[in-house]
């Protein structure tokens, strides 16, 4: 699923042409991508049923609700939202934490966490996309030959489907599954065509006729920097002609929506047309035979350690690299380490891995764990959100400010955040416990990305519906209000501290776990431990000679290895014998 780069912008009607009115045929000049921002479509939807309205009365219901809070000030706080919308006040901020955690930039009014006011403009924008509907993966040909987890009807026949996580995925293999680019070029033509309703909730009236009685301020047209952003990173009103190089002191006039409209839509034209080029010319090519994602530095090899990334071979980490994500995808029984050096962006995608451990020891903004099974991944600070979504007997291991889990099954998460965890989806056997680890970084990321270790709401699952109203497949009527399977905190005596074994940076301020671990989890440590001594105790004290001594060895051993194989745990035991 992971994509390459642009190699080169498209080419696009240059600003001034734009703006003049020159068509691109007559002026052409290579320009920026003008992309969609990924991270408010696949962080910022909420399985909130009064969030998600009709297509057909999506912008009249805005407007009103824009007329109803616009009277209290340009900024709407969570008890005015929902009293405006008749949702619960905790659904209210919820919204405007999620609504915090993809802005572009830190909105001080809203804060980090949301517990501000947001800009109406940007609420609105946020509000507007809840009815976007994911793309639609395309039915594998073959079904009964992939029907090989749960006897089931197909998650493609446009119904509820008793698919397992990690069948849905099988059913959807890398060939069926939407590509990055895919998927980014469904968010821009998603874009294309709701663009003059979304300038219409944002432009100004005034007095004129026509298009000229709607327009937009320079910084209103900068608030659409939560839905687009260039490759190269340029800002949106640097970008356009009519807004270039403004003097801070003399902001630019006002400038018709009609003309803002034929702008973007010029722009993202030309970037549907180079996507869909590129698409073209990379399945006509002779690599289509192989992976082209994988390289021979990417394979998996006999050794234990390994990083889909070697250091020092990752792209710039700058908003001009088209694939600003770091992808660990496709493993099966390894281990795989990536750090701060191995990362590019500022988020991680773990895909598709199974039976392996995978170490994200970095600080990021974003994570997405995705269609894995009996893997443990460590997920050292992620500072906006985690998803983890079609997962099936994983152990994740999370520092983060927020998480989101769906669709998942007999998973444990050992958890340090910040805010309660969502669960939404048809979830089954969900076990939470807190976070259970460290390394000799973790306090510094944990400070460079803001996750507090002195907060955590690890036993406060939020829980949402069973199904997702983004989701394009279509659903039997009547459900979309059933509450999902929430989680069970893990028993305190089942509970055990993650060593993380230090390959390359041993030292490091972080000596033990920065989160407080529960009295009863401490309890239950400590009386582990007295057990321990007390049996080490009690086999130096028995008298016996050295024969026994040897078949008592054994047995434990052989008693060891059976409880690793069990619990699942040999793959850690090889990553520190690889120490």
């Amino acid at each position: 699923m992971a994509d390459e780069p642009l190699d080169a912008s498209p080419s696009a009607p240059s600003a001034a042409a734009a703006a003049d009115g020159v068509s691109s045929s007559s002026s052409a000049a290579p320009a920026p991508a003008l992309r969609p921002r990924r991270e408010a479509f696949e962080y910022g939807l909420l399985p909130i049923p009064k969030l998600v309205f009709p297509e057909a009365t999506l912008t009249q219901t805005l407007a009103q609700l824009k007329e109803r809070l616009a009277p209290g000030g340009a900024r709407v706080g969570a008890a005015a939202l929902a009293e405006a919308l008749q949702i619960p006040a905790e659904q209210a901020a919820l919204a405007l934490g999620t609504l915090a955690a993809v802005l572009p930039t830190e909105d001080p009014a809203l804060g980090e966490d949301g517990a501000g006011e947001a800009d109406l403009r940007d609420l609105l924008l946020f509000l507007y996309i809840e009815s976007y509907k994911r793309l639609v993966p395309r039915g594998h040909k073959d079904s009964p030959a992939v029907a090989d987890v749960w006897p089931s009807t197909s998650a493609f026949d446009g119904c509820l489907s008793a698919l397992s996580p990690i069948q849905f995925i099988r059913c959807n293999s890398r060939r069926f599954m939407p590509s990055q680019v895919d998927e980014e070029a469904h968010q821009l033509s998603y874009l294309q065509k709701h663009m003059a309703n979304i300038l219409t909730l944002l432009a100004d009236s005034v007095d004129g006729e026509g298009d000229d009685s709607m327009v937009l301020t320079m910084e209103t047209f900068e608030h659409l920097g939560f839905l687009l952003h260039f490759s190269e990173g340029t800002p949106l009103s640097q970008a356009a002609s009519f807004f270039a190089n403004s003097d801070p002191d003399m902001p630019a006039a006002p400038v018709p929506a009609a003309l803002v409209h034929d702008w973007i839509l010029q722009h993202i034209a030309s970037t549907l047309e180079f996507m869909a080029e590129k698409s073209s010319a990379k399945e006509n090519s002779l690599q289509n035979a192989s992976d082209p994602d994988v390289t021979m530095s990417d394979a998996v090899t006999n050794t234990r350690i390994h990083s889909s990334s070697p250091t020092g071979t990752s792209a710039p980490n700058n908003p001009g690299y088209y694939r600003n994500t770091t992808f660990v995808e496709g493993f099966s029984k390894t281990s795989v380490v990536k750090q701060a050096s191995d990362t590019k962006g500022h988020s991680i995608k773990v895909l598709n891995c199974h039976d392996s451990v995978i170490y994200i020891l970095a600080p990021l903004k974003y994570a997405t764990v995705y269609g894995s099974s009996d893997t443990t991944i460590v997920l050292g600070a992620i500072g906006k959100v985690v998803k983890v979504e079609h997962c099936e007997r994983v152990q994740i291991i999370a520092a983060s400010k927020r998480i989101c889990i769906a669709n998942c099954r007999e998973c444990t998460f050992y958890l340090g955040v910040n805010h309660q965890p969502l669960i939404v989806g048809d979830n089954h056997k969900l076990q939470v416990a807190p976070f259970n680890t460290y390394y000799p970084q973790l306090g510094e990321h944990l400070a460079q990305v803001g996750v507090d270790p002195n907060v955590n709401k690890w036993d406060q699952p939020f829980v949402l519906g069973v199904v997702d109203p983004h989701d394009s497949l279509s659903h039997p009527a009547g459900v979309s209000d059933v509450q999902a399977e929430s989680a069970t905190c893990l028993d305190p005596d089942l509970f055990t501290n993650f060593l993380i074994p230090s390959w390359f940076e041993p030292q490091g301020p972080t000596k033990y776990n920065p989160f407080t671990l529960p009295e009863v989890y401490w309890a239950s440590q400590r009386k582990k431990h007295a057990s321990l001594e007390d049996i080490q105790k009690n086999i130096r004290e028995l008298e016996i000679d050295d024969n026994r001594k040897k078949e008592l060895a054994c047995a434990l051993h052989a008693q060891f290895k059976d409880w690793l194989y069990a619990s699942g745990n040999i793959r850690q035991l090889y990553c520190l014998q690889g120490e």
